[in-house]
């Protein structure tokens, strides 16, 4: 099975399955003498951990995370860094009935039909349960880039079905972001999206919505044509988490509303710097960063694990219907927000690693 590895220099592998021992991750090529702790990563896992709040899945995992090489009194050796979470609640049971059956918009027809065999227990490999170790190892990078470069990542939740935020990005903080249980900036906006998830999952059903990513504090020149551009990078890292179905940056999609003229960003100098006076590259130029807030936001589909029944075929290929039983999100999008940042971080590491190699080359 190929498709486990994420990046260049910076290089993560994911391994473990949903209801399998563990879940975890190999770091490649982090540089040495960086401080890390259990302590660290685990701020961030907590953001992504099952049972956090009324409008999340129940499974109670405590995704306690644990540093099991690469790292000696504190600081990071430049050998591979391996982060282990142990599974603790896992109820195969309540995945007995499904074993034969193919649940709707999951991975179960494609793993078999693809590799003969499939781990039914909450979808396996397939399953978001995989991210955990993404966000662990994000959570380094983002450490990284912080002590370095002072880039932050500032995602948040901006819309769920009908209800968004218009809160402007480039003024967001990360306060304002977990102060409440659903990551929307905008605590009105919060309540209503709240209570719109509460009401979903009382009805045994499901929802989606869009996170809107932030990078702030990018330098200039990370980015690689042609075809490992910042913006195809992002995109990539995007729509390789699960649930996702859609990736723009910048004006995205409204792009065709504007003339030339309109769309353009114009160029000014500030304190000896060159800025735009607008931002419709999403801080992104072919494919490159132009050192302006990078901006994108990604579309999440409703989870389809539902307890309503729904129409399907099992193994014999004989029609059936299933209700799903289990803990599962009504909504992916409070949770999916580290995920967001931890994959925006990755690329953002390898990007400035490939880039520091350039730098070299050329003072030689």
């Amino acid at each position: 099975m190929t498709g486990n590895s994420f990046g260049t220099i910076f290089k993560v592998t994911t391994f473990g399955e949903s209801h399998g021992k563990c879940v975890g991750c190999v770091v490649d090529g982090c540089p040495s003498n960086i401080k890390i702790s259990e302590q660290y990563i685990q701020k961030e896992l907590d953001k992504r951990k099952p049972g956090q709040s009324s409008i999340t899945t129940q499974r109670q995992e405590e995704d306690r995370v644990q540093i099991m090489s690469g790292v000696f009194e504190g600081k990071t050796t430049g050998t591979p860094i391996m982060l282990l979470i142990l599974n603790k609640d896992q109820n195969s049971k309540d995945y007995s009935n499904i074993k034969d059956i193919f649940r709707p918009s999951h991975g179960d027809y494609t793993y078999l039909e693809k590799y003969g065999i499939r781990d039914y227990r909450g979808g396996g490999r397939s399953s978001a349960r995989e991210t955990a170790a993404r966000v662990a190892a994000g959570a380094i990078a983002q450490k990284i880039l912080k002590e370095k470069l002072n880039i932050e990542f500032l995602s948040y939740v901006q819309q769920v079905g009908n209800i968004k935020t218009d809160i402007d990005f480039n003024s967001v903080t990360q306060e304002q972001i977990e102060q409440n249980i659903v990551r929307c900036p905008n605590s009105e906006t919060a309540k209503q999206i709240i209570k719109l998830i509460q009401e979903t999952k009382e009805q045994g059903d499901s929802i989606g919505g869009i996170i809107q990513g932030v990078i702030k504090n990018v330098p200039t020149g990370l980015g690689e044509p042609v075809f490992d551009k910042l913006s195809a990078q992002l995109a990539k890292a995007m729509m390789s988490i699960n649930a996702t179905k859609g990736f723009e940056y910048g004006s995205g999609f409204n792009c065709v509303d504007f003339k030339g003229s309109e769309h353009n960003d114009e160029f000014y100098i500030k304190n000896e710097k060159v800025k735009t006076k607008t931002n419709n590259s999403g801080g992104i130029q072919a494919g490159i960063s132009n050192g302006e807030i990078i901006n994108f936001r990604v579309a999440f589909k409703p989870t389809p694990t539902i307890s309503k029944p729904q129409q399907t075929v099992n193994i014999h290929k004989q029609e059936t219907t299933i209700q799903a039983n289990g803990r599962h999100d009504p909504c992916v999008l409070p949770r999916a927000v580290s995920i967001v940042n931890a994959m925006a971080a990755l690329v953002i590491m390898d990007m400035y690693l490939l880039n520091s190699t350039l730098v070299i080359a050329r003072s030689t």
